[in-house]
């Protein structure tokens, strides 16, 4: 099935540029551009993309709100990949956790873009690589103490998918997870899906960011 992606940058040149790069991956489809996150929302009501690559520095509605208006109605299916030209962006924790699945940065190679698009697009969220990593524990840190409503729900929680909690968010995949704890990878999938499913979150990502926010896993140095 073609992957239809939407490319939000208020740079022609990164549209077009990440355009001639995707097109050219079997498999991938840009269906259109958008100009400012005000912009992209429209589109992604009027084209329906799986996924969107999406600025976060932009004119009229930054990429921040525009995540968070693509992502929040009940039933959205569209995942939001962040570009970004900084690994350490301010503004991306925010990003994260206004919804969106993952990050990339604007000097990506083709095949790295590509990666992300499919990995995304999958619904695995791109959380694996350690710049992902890395940025989720530095503006966990910088962010408020763990928060009481969030904490509670924790709760709902067994205690094997705690610990499933905190070994993705420390960015393990379902195959790392399975060897650490010694189980079969299909029951660590179940665990994930149960996870997800218990607390409300769209993907890994967000379960990374839910753990770091209730406190589940405390960053490295904090």
């Amino acid at each position: 099935m073609t992957i239809r992606v939407l490319i939000a940058d208020d740079q022609m040149l990164v549209r077009q540029g990440f355009t001639v790069l995707l097109n050219a991956e079997p498999g991938i489809e840009v269906v259109g551009q958008a100009v400012d996150g005000q912009d992209a929302v429209a589109k992604v009501a009027e084209l329906v993309p799986d996924v969107v690559l999406m600025d976060i520095r932009m004119p009229v509605v930054d990429g921040i709100d525009a995540t968070r208006q693509i992502t929040e109605p009940a039933g959205a299916a569209v995942k939001v990949l962040i570009l970004t030209t900084f690994d350490l962006d301010e503004y991306v924790y925010e990003a994260l956790r206004a919804g969106a699945s993952g990050f990339l940065l604007k000097d990506a190679s083709a095949a790295e873009l590509a990666h992300a698009v499919r990995v995304v697009a999958a619904g695995d969220a791109l959380l694996a690589p350690n710049v992902t990593k890395r940025l989720i524990e530095e503006f966990s840190r910088l962010g408020s103490a763990p928060r009481a409503p969030l904490r509670e729900r924790v709760g709902e929680l067994t205690e094997r998918e705690t610990e499933v909690l905190a070994l993705i968010a420390q960015g393990l995949s379902n195959a790392e997870i399975a060897e650490h704890l010694v189980l079969a990878e299909q029951t660590v999938k179940t665990h994930v899906s149960r996870i997800l499913t218990k607390l409300g979150l769209r993907d890994r990502t967000q379960a990374a960011v839910f753990a770091y926010e209730t406190g589940v896993v405390r960053p490295a140095g904090a």
